[in-house]
């Protein structure tokens, strides 16, 4: 099996663990379009998706799904069963960093509004200790610098993805060099810094199961 086959089988899995005739959470990413269209295909019921991103929204929206606004279904007490997404990196706390498409907030704000967070990935994606990819940080442009510095204070080596305006109207800093051994700490730290809107880690609200694609097949993996 190619990346593409391993990546469609992992989503196909994780549509089985959908609930009829409720909402669904659903991320961005390369792993998730493939999510959505498997999900859309299936031919169960849903009451529609909440999405991450502009370009997870388009994609559903393609496919016919109808896309709810978060604050309607929060405010309507619908719950949300389950949420899919992808990750940059995974550990084996279930531990993330999210973001290289730049969706971080928007993909952070709707795990936590889930009920049951489902990440999908290939094995390349799983790793022992976070940090060899370079963590994003959605950031308010006027503090592009007082960010970059505090990064460096702290190890990283800071750099801004050129051309790339998030679906928010902010910045990402890409901090690369960080070896994260305690993933929480540095995603609350990092967040109270002024100018901050939040950090790819995913560790205060960590995935609950994910499925990853392997060369045997898709294995179901939970917190070690």
């Amino acid at each position: 099996m190619n990346q593409d086959d391993l990546k469609r089988a992992v989503a196909r899995a994780a549509v089985e663990l959908l609930v009829d005739d409720a909402v669904v959470g659903v991320g961005s990413g390369s792993t998730v379009d493939l999510f959505i269209d498997e999900f859309v295909r299936s031919g169960r019921r849903f009451a529609g998706a909440v999405s991450s991103s502009e370009n997870s929204t388009k994609r559903l929206r393609g496919h016919g799904a109808v896309v709810l606004d978060l604050n309607d279904v929060v405010a309507s007490g619908q719950p949300i069963p389950v949420h899919v997404d992808g990750a940059d990196e995974i550990d084996p706390g279930l531990r993330m960093i999210k973001g290289g498409g730049g969706a971080l907030t928007r993909e952070k704000i709707v795990a936590a509004a889930a009920g049951r967070f489902v990440c999908i990935v290939d094995q390349s994606k799983c790793v022992d200790v976070l940090g060899n990819f370079a963590l994003p940080i959605e950031v308010i442009p006027m503090a592009r610098e007082l960010v970059c510095r505090a990064l460096r204070e702290i190890g990283a080596t800071p750099r801004v993805r050129e051309g790339f305006v998030t679906d928010n109207g902010n910045l990402i800093v890409l901090a690369a060099g960080l070896s994260i051994t305690d993933p929480v700490a540095l995603e609350t730290q990092i967040n109270q810094w002024p100018g901050v809107v939040t950090n790819g880690l995913f560790a205060r609200r960590p995935a609950d199961l994910v499925l990853v694609a392997t060369a045997d097949g898709v294995e179901t993996r939970r917190a070690r």
